[in-house]
C-alpha cells in the first residue's frame, strides 16, 4: 500500500487539498469551486482539476466538509452522538474509486438538535494536539463541543458569524454604515455589554441608535457588535459550566484573540489551537489509515 495520500476540505464556497507522503505536506492547492459554486462542472471534474498530477489509482482521497451534505457530492451519512472518536475514521463514505468523505456529527434530542460537518475532523485532530473535555470552535457557526479522550459526548451552534454578517450587511443595524475600521476599543465595550447583559434581542436596535445617535462612532460598528454578539454567546454557553472543564479554542489567529478576551473577562482560561493545524492533523490521521 501506498503511504502517499490527499487530503481535502471542501465546504460550501471553497475547496483546499492537500497532498502528503506520511505526515509530510509535498504541496497544497486552494479553489472557490466550493459545493455551491460548482459553475455547471460535475465535483468528479473539479477533483480532477485540483489534483491535476497528484494522483494514479492507488493514492487514496480523504475529503470533509460539505461536500459530504445534501448540496454536495454524495451524502455521508452523520454519526449520533455520543459519538467514539475513532467511529469517524471507520465509517467513510466511498464516492468513486479510492475516493472517501468522511461522515458528519448529529445530535438529535428533544433539548437539542444540532449537525456538523467539517469540525469533527478538526476534533480528530485537536484531541491529540491539545486534549479538554470542552471545544469551542468559532467561526460562522460557533460550536460547543462536549468531548472526553473517547467520545464527542454532546455539542451546540450558535450562530454568531453568520448573524453578525446578516446584521451587518443586510439589516438595519448596518444600513448606511460607511468601511469599518478595526478597534479595540468598540470590541472591548460592545463585549462588556454582551458578557453583562447577555440577552441579546432587546440590545440589537440599541446599536443601530447608538450610531445614529453619535455615541458610537459609524465606522466602528462592527467591531462593536463583533463583542456584542461574542460576549452574548460565551455568557450564555459558560453560565452552567463546571469551573474544573479545560478548554480548547479552536479557530484561525483573529477569531482566537476576540475569543480569548471574552474567556479572560470571564475569568477562564482558554488552550489555543489553530483550525487548519487541526483539520490537517485530523484529517492525516484518517487518510494515512486508508493509505495504508
Amino acid at each position: 500500500m501506498t503511504s502517499r495520500y490527499i487530503a481535502i476540505d471542501w465546504g460550501s464556497t471553497n475547496l483546499r487539498a492537500w497532498r502528503y507522503q506520511d505526515d509530510e505536506c509535498l504541496d497544497s492547492r486552494q479553489s472557490e469551486a466550493g459545493v455551491t459554486r460548482l459553475n455547471g462542472k460535475s465535483p468528479e471534474a473539479v477533483l480532477a482539476d485540483v489534483t491535476d498530477g497528484w494522483r494514479d489509482e492507488a493514492t487514496p482521497v480523504v475529503m470533509a466538509g460539505m461536500v459530504g451534505s445534501n448540496a454536495g457530492w454524495k451524502i455521508a451519512p452523520y454519526l449520533p452522538c455520543p459519538a467514539r472518536f475513532s467511529a469517524i475514521g471507520e465509517r467513510l463514505t466511498p464516492v468513486i474509486d479510492n475516493v472517501w468523505i468522511i461522515p458528519g456529527l448529529s445530535v438529535s434530542r428533544d433539548d437539542n438538535h444540532n449537525v456538523m460537518r467539517g469540525e469533527e475532523t478538526q476534533l480528530l485532530g485537536a484531541r491529540d494536539l491539545a486534549p479538554a473535555s470542552l471545544y469551542v470552535m468559532p467561526g460562522t457557526h460557533c460550536k460547543w463541543v462536549q468531548a472526553d479522550s473517547q467520545q464527542i459526548v454532546d455539542f451546540r451552534t450558535v450562530m454568531t458569524g453568520e448573524l453578525h454578517h446578516i446584521l451587518l450587511k443586510h439589516s438595519l443595524v448596518g444600513a448606511g454604515l460607511p468601511e469599518q475600521i478595526d478597534s479595540s476599543a468598540a470590541f472591548d465595550a460592545g463585549l462588556s455589554r454582551g458578557l453583562n447583559a447577555p440577552a441579546l434581542l432587546p440590545q440589537l436596535f440599541e446599536v443601530r441608535a447608538s450610531h445614529v445617535l453619535g455615541s458610537l462612532p459609524r465606522e466602528q460598528v462592527s467591531d462593536f457588535l463583533s463583542g456584542l454578539l461574542i460576549g452574548s454567546e460565551v455568557a450564555t454557553m459558560t453560565a452552567d459550566l463546571a469551573a474544573q472543564q479545560v478548554i480548547t479554542l479552536v479557530a484561525n489567529a483573529s477569531l482566537t484573540r476576540r475569543y480569548r478576551r471574552a474567556f479572560a473577562a470571564v475569568g477562564r482560561d482558554v488552550q489555543e489551537l489553530d483550525g487548519d493545524q487541526a483539520f490537517q492533523a485530523g484529517i492525516r490521521s484518517i487518510a494515512h489509515a486508508v493509505a495504508n
